[in-house]
């Protein structure tokens, strides 16, 4: 347990906008007293905080490379570990994007004792909690950390549910874990009478722990706000979180800790298959291709030791060509189903809502406690209702449907963090499942806790079809909302009004209009790349292909570099059968077999250089994300347009 107060002997780094103000305080030892005036800055996101090659790592060496990859690299390695800062300030969402806990891990290991932010984005914010970093929203601690007050402990604790509050006193959540099953401390039971719930709450009501030592599930209701454990169905990792996962896991629960139901977890090899293809010579002189490497081993150590199964590399006549598929892909084509509950080590693991099921990603600490008690703290999340209506315009899909949703103010202030993005309606209901999929992706750059869309025939035919699922069982799976459920805020969205849209460098909640961009000029584009969980299924095949073969009719050629990338083997195959590997290798489009890739900067695709301009199909643009470049997300259809105008356009250019 911790004391009853907190004192913070280090430095306070505030990150502010202004360059001089920051490498003042970074090099030059210069303390900047708290100003409510000072522009900080917003959106830090995780792969900022460490970028993906320092993912490699996953021990204390992590410190040394904290905030690297912040605006303009500013931040040099071991600047915040030497610097004896434990306090850092910033501004609008803190910690957005990847669910990697490498990133808190990172601060707390350079001495950073507490983060403020003027709001704390939902996973990462778990994250600290788990690993014991503190958190706050109030920056009125600032005045009285710089007097050297000892802060009580319950001025973290404020707001939070029961279950969190306690993992805060308790240091972290392994000794929460070890107390909780010691009988020591004991969740509370959650008492909510019976009530209409969203899609997300009943799933979370079945799933619920009524009796930790029965193992019994179910209770009447709950309501926003509740804080419970609830059972998993599935749970996955990748090989950037399994390796570290690993390591805790060991540490906290012993050497001879076996997995619980090992039938339930899974494991793949997707996120750096190609980085050999791409790794910068100053990176391979570190020793990081040898580091990386070793995650793919300790990944397949763990996997044969504890029988979990591994969706891993794929070799043609000898050859490696990619991975099985992207973890997101593999999971709704192979594993979910409606009404499961879902985990995994990626904040994309929400795409999974698509087939009905309650799905979110979580952190290293979080899988590792999984593993052995098979369940996740769950702190019952408000729900937007997003009721889409009408139909799209021709050249219009989905991805463009999540940009204009993104741009609205709600998300771009942050007030969406941890809601869960409940999608309905006639509009909704019309799509394919892999358009579906791409709403469901993309809520979790909302800041959102998950996506979910209620099942139906289109989901129950689609895992019949593909597994051989009996139909029944998985029609009575499937969870309806309750008519009466309240949500915090109901968007409608007419689908006939959504524009081919953009999303500008930087944030994926600067969607604009294509027709707004374009009115102010070309936008010159070096690389076009379509691919990634959200932009390499089928029907974003069916996308590319259309765009593509209209352009070799009218005798374009490709302006930029251009790839397509598969979210799995099925996917390729599919390709394969239309025809589409021959029509766009023939156009001179680059075909890559399945990995996360470019979208992590670790594949064909990436940018090299700061001047380069990419236009994606991926999901999120945050800097750095795909090399140093300015990346444009965009939709299929616009991307492999773009690829033959040479500046981010639509089709209609053609």
């Amino acid at each position: 347990m911790r004391g009853q107060t907190v004192k913070f002997p280090g430095r306070v780094l505030h990150l502010s906008e202004d360059p001089q103000q920051l490498t003042s305080q970074l090099y030059d030892g210069a303390n900047l007293p708290h100003d409510p005036a000072r522009k900080l800055i917003d959106n830090i996101s995780t792969d900022e905080l460490t970028p993906g090659w320092v993912c490699y790592y996953y021990d204390e060496t992590l410190a040394r490379y904290c905030l690297v990859g912040l605006r303009g690299n500013l931040i040099k390695q071991d600047a915040i570990k030497n610097g004896g800062f434990s306090v850092i300030v910033s501004g609008i969402s803190k910690g957005c994007g990847s669910s990697r806990e490498t990133a808190p891990y990172s601060e707390l290991k350079a001495g950073i004792q507490l983060v403020i932010a003027k709001n704390i984005e939902k996973i990462y914010g778990q994250n600290c909690q788990n690993i014991g970093l503190l958190t706050s929203t109030d920056f009125s601690l600032l005045p009285r950390i710089e007097r050297g007050e000892a802060i009580p402990i319950e001025e973290f604790t404020q707001g939070l549910d029961p279950i969190a509050a306690e993992i805060v006193r308790h240091g972290g959540l392994f000794a929460y874990n070890q107390a909780r099953l010691a009988g020591t401390t004991v969740p509370p039971p959650v008492l909510t009478p019976a009530r209409p719930m969203t899609l997300c709450e009943k799933i979370i009501s079945k799933r619920a722990i009524a009796d930790a030592k029965t193992g019994r599930l179910g209770i009447a209701a709950v309501k926003p706000g509740d804080a419970l454990f609830v059972r998993t169905d599935v749970r996955f990792s990748h090989e950037y979180v399994t390796p570290m996962a690993e390591a805790l896991f060991r540490m906290g629960l012993g050497v001879d800790a076996k997995v619980t139901d090992p039938q339930s977890v899974f494991a793949f090899r997707d996120h750096l298959t190609f980085l050999d293809r791409i790794m910068p010579e100053a990176h391979i002189k570190m020793g990081l291709r040898e580091q990386a490497a070793s995650l793919a081993t300790v990944q397949e150590a763990f996997t044969k030791k504890h029988g979990v199964k591994l969706y891993g590399e794929v070799r043609r006549d000898g050859h490696l060509v990619g991975s099985e598929g992207i973890c997101h892909n593999i999971v709704i084509e192979d594993i979910a189903e409606p009404g499961q509950l879902v985990t995994g080590t990626d904040s994309h693991t929400c795409m999974a809502g698509a087939l009905g099921c309650f799905a979110f990603g979580v952190g290293s600490t979080d899988m590792a406690n999984s593993w052995f008690t098979k369940d996740v703290r769950v702190k019952v999340p408000e729900s937007v209702r997003v009721n889409l209506h009408g139909e799209m315009r021709a050249g219009v899909c989905s991805k463009d449907v999540m940009l204009h949703l993104l741009a609205d103010e709600f998300f771009k202030t942050g007030a969406g963090i941890g809601k869960v993005l409940e999608f309905g309606g006639p509009g909704t209901m019309a799509m394919s499942l892999d358009e579906r999929a791409t709403l469901t992706n993309m809520a979790v750059e909302a800041g959102g806790f998950t996506g979910i869309i209620e099942a139906d025939d289109v989901i129950v035919e689609y895992i019949a079809n593909l597994r051989g699922t009996d139909r029944a069982k998985l029609r009575a799976q499937i969870v309806k909302a309750d008519p009466g459920a309240a949500y915090c805020r109901t968007i409608d969205i007419d689908l006939a009004t959504v524009q081919p849209t953009v999303a500008t460098p930087g944030d994926p909640r600067n969607g604009i209009p294509l027709a707004t961009l374009r009115a102010k000029g070309k936008t010159k584009i070096h690389i076009a790349y379509g691919g990634s969980c959200t932009g390499g299924k089928k029907a974003d095949m069916d996308m590319y292909a259309e765009v593509v073969r209209n352009a070799v009719k009218k005798s374009r050629t490709l302006q930029a570099k251009t790839y397509i990338q598969f979210g799995s083997q099925r996917i390729r195959d599919y390709a394969q059968q239309m025809g589409y590997v021959q029509l766009f290798e023939g156009a001179g489009i680059e075909l890559i077999d399945p990995s996360c890739g470019a979208c992590i900067k670790a594949g064909p695709g990436v940018s090299f250089t700061a001047d380069e301009v990419t236009v994606s199909a991926i999901n999120r643009n945050f800097p750095g994300r795909s090399g140093p470049g300015q990346v444009y997300l965009a939709s299929p259809y616009v991307v492999v347009a773009s690829a033959f105008l040479g500046y981010v356009g639509g089709p209609e250019e053609l």
